[in-house]
Order: C-alpha cells, then sequence, then structure tokens
C-alpha cells in the first residue's frame, strides 16, 4: 500500500516542522483550536516559498458549516487569495440546515478553485448519508474527502471509513483523519483500506502564564513536531500492501 500523509498547521514553526520531515501535504489553518479557519496571506505566501504542496482552509468563521451570502463572498475572495499566493489547493465544505451538503455554494466556491486541487474537509462527518455526500463530491471535482467516519476519532469510526473507500471505488480519495498516531495508523489501514491519513502530529506546549492570566489563551497550545511526523510517516511507509 503506497500511503501518504497530510499534516495540518497552524503557524510558521508548524510549517518549518512539516518542511524539515517532508511531509506529502500540509493544510494550512489558522487557529487550529478551533477547527482550523482560514490562514492569513502572510502565512500563505511562506507556505507556498516552502516547496511542499499546501492546501488552504477556506472557513471564515468559527461555529457551523451553514454559509451565509456574506460568508460566500469572503470565503471566494480567500481562494482568490490562495491562488495569488501561489497555493495548490484550498479544502472547504459547506451544509444546508439539514446537514447535507450546499451543492450550490459548492459549486460556486469550485468555480471559484477552478484549476486548484480540492478536499472536501470533515463537514462530511456531519450528513445524515456520508456515502451520498462521497457520490457528491466526486460530482463536484473534488479529489478527496476527510473524514473521521462519523466519529471523533478515525479509529473509532473504522467501519464507516471503510464504507466509504469501498463507495469511492478509485472515483475519489478517502483520507482519514482525526485521531491518527503511529500507534493506531497500521490498525486503520488494515480496517479500512485506506492508505491516505491526515494528523497535527502535535504535542501540548505551555503558554506564558502571564498570557493565560489576562485571557489571551488557554494553559497550553498544540505544538507540531518533526519528530511526530517522521514516526506517522515510518509507519505508512512500512504499510503492507494491499490483498
Amino acid at each position: 500500500m503506497t500511503g501518504t500523509l497530510e499534516v495540518c498547521i497552524d503557524d510558521a514553526e508548524g510549517l518549518a516542522a512539516c518542511r524539515d520531515a517532508g511531509v506529502d501535504r500540509v493544510e494550512l489553518c489558522a487557529a487550529l483550536a478551533l477547527g482550523g479557519l482560514t490562514p492569513g496571506p502572510g502565512l500563505m505566501r511562506a507556505a507556498a516559498r516552502s516547496g511542499l504542496p499546501v492546501y488552504a482552509m477556506i472557513r471564515p468563521r468559527a461555529g457551523g458549516f451553514v454559509a451565509t451570502p456574506d460568508d460566500l463572498a469572503v470565503m471566494r475572495d480567500d481562494i482568490a487569495m490562495a491562488r495569488d499566493c501561489g497555493l495548490a489547493g484550498v479544502v472547504l465544505g459547506v451544509a444546508r440546515p439539514d446537514g447535507t451538503l450546499d451543492m450550490a455554494v459548492l459549486e460556486t466556491l469550485c468555480a471559484a478553485a477552478h484549476g486548484m486541487g480540492r478536499t472536501l474537509h470533515r463537514v462530511i462527518d456531519l450528513v445524515p448519508d456520508p456515502l451520498a455526500a462521497v457520490d457528491q463530491a466526486v460530482a463536484l471535482g473534488f479529489e478527496r474527502v476527510l473524514s473521521s467516519g462519523q466519529a471523533l476519532r478515525a479509529p473509532d469510526g473504522a467501519e464507516m471509513l471503510a464504507r466509504m473507500h469501498r463507495h469511492a471505488a478509485g472515483r475519489i480519495e478517502v483520507m482519514a483523519g482525526a485521531g491518527v498516531t503511529p500507534d493506531n495508523v497500521a490498525d486503520l489501514a488494515r480496517a479500512t483500506g485506506i492508505g491516505a491519513f491526515h494528523a497535527s502530529c502535535g504535542t501540548a506546549a505551555p503558554n506564558p502564564p502571564e498570557i493565560v492570566a489576562m485571557g489571551f489563551a488557554a494553559a497550553s497550545r498544540a505544538r507540531t513536531e518533526a519528530g511526530r511526523i517522521r514516526a506517522l510517516k515510518a509507519r505508512i511507509a512500512a504499510l503492507d500492501p494491499p490483498a
């Protein structure tokens, strides 16, 4: 099995760790503690200079995935910024109030991202029918979907991930993410047949106490570690070939 690793980051330090460890792709965000928001243009430009394939998260605010007309306008401008900065692709996901994918909005965003790579993010973990959503992602021209199999952690959603992977049948890549570590990636690959993985590869780093005391930050933050990336890459590289 030829495996790939995408690492999500939200700062220049994480970008350097990804470059040093040689990830297959970067998901570039701001505010990973909020689930990942659109990064600023400075970080986009730095990422474009890294020499790595970089996909920018396009999510203008925290909270749910239903987009207002104002959200849509911001997202279109953010896609244009990602293109202008020279990034390889974007990560998108928009839902209707009933939880299904908002095909009209996604068609508009995908048109704005024409010629760029596109990943459908974990909005798919909230839809009522993930197999139907895989078909919709194919119709929209996405390269891949990122999913935990509708569970908090991908290992707990392995059965659904396997179903999604079988249903995709080579039409689109299903990438497993959320709680993927060197200790569980081999079991996850065997259980699902999936060879594409997404992880943060982070450790908890303390924030300065004066910053915490003033309410500017939580007690700790996630810090991307090159050593963790290398360890996960090594486990993925050692995956058994499919039967």
